[in-house]
């Protein structure tokens, strides 16, 4: 299994999320190989608040896992720099490089996140950037992740539009996002979310990578309600 794309940080994380989404068992030589390309961008020219920095290829236009472009430069340095920590998280690599790497894109991104002791930080930035923050969070990357996730979950209450979507949050990247959440307010997240859903499988899947990810993404989404 070759996870490693040498051009791109973001279809690197793109071949680890395919794999962890689906339970695909990565071999322990893929899961090195990989753990150890994502550790040596730490702190590269273009990482977001010393975490792991995109490519070239990356800044001039990266899709997140379920498709949607990201807006800009600043975003792809934040959103895939989380995604990075996320996927070291999951590879569960343990090396000396690969943990000191880890701490250190950990230590750099905790430094942005401004919340206090009664208010959590539940949101990052824009829509988008609060779902990487949110998957980042559920997967162990970030402290206090119950405290900032259950703020967040409010927060994207209040965003709601009564069409079963949210302003600001790309649809199904959010719903992902949920699917990996495991409070009472996710899940009445994507209860809300249910009848667009329900909907969209309505329609068949193609053959395109991202439709069948949507597609799947929906279907795991139903089954928690």
């Amino acid at each position: 299994m070759q996870l490693v794309d040498e051009g791109s940080l973001a279809l690197t994380l793109d071949a680890v999320n395919e794999a962890t989404f689906l339970d695909r068992r990565i071999p322990r030589q893929a899961r090195v190989q990989a753990a150890t390309w994502l550790a040596g961008r730490q702190g590269m020219p273009g990482s977001y608040a010393d975490m792991f920095a995109p490519t070239q290829q990356d800044f001039a236009g990266a899709r997140l896992f379920t498709g949607e472009t990201i807006a800009s430069g600043a975003a792809t340095g934040h959103i895939l720099g989380e995604e990075a920590i996320r996927a070291l998280q999951l590879l569960g690599v343990k090396s000396p490089e690969v943990r000191a790497a880890l701490a250190r894109a950990k230590a750099g991104m905790e430094t942005r996140v401004t919340d206090t002791v009664s208010r959590p930080l539940g949101m990052y930035c824009c829509g988008t950037c609060s779902c990487a923050y949110w998957r980042n969070l559920a997967a162990g990357g970030l402290t206090r992740a119950e405290a900032r996730l259950a703020r967040g979950m409010k927060d994207m209450k209040a965003r709601r539009l009564d069409t079963g979507k949210w302003r600001f949050f790309p649809f199904f990247y959010a719903v992902l996002a949920l699917t990996e959440i495991d409070l009472p307010g996710a899940l009445a997240e994507l209860r809300y979310a249910a009848p667009v859903l329900e909907r969209y499988l309505q329609r068949a899947a193609t053959d395109k990578v991202i439709s069948r990810r949507r597609h799947a993404v929906a279907e795991r989404a139903l089954a928690r309600c």
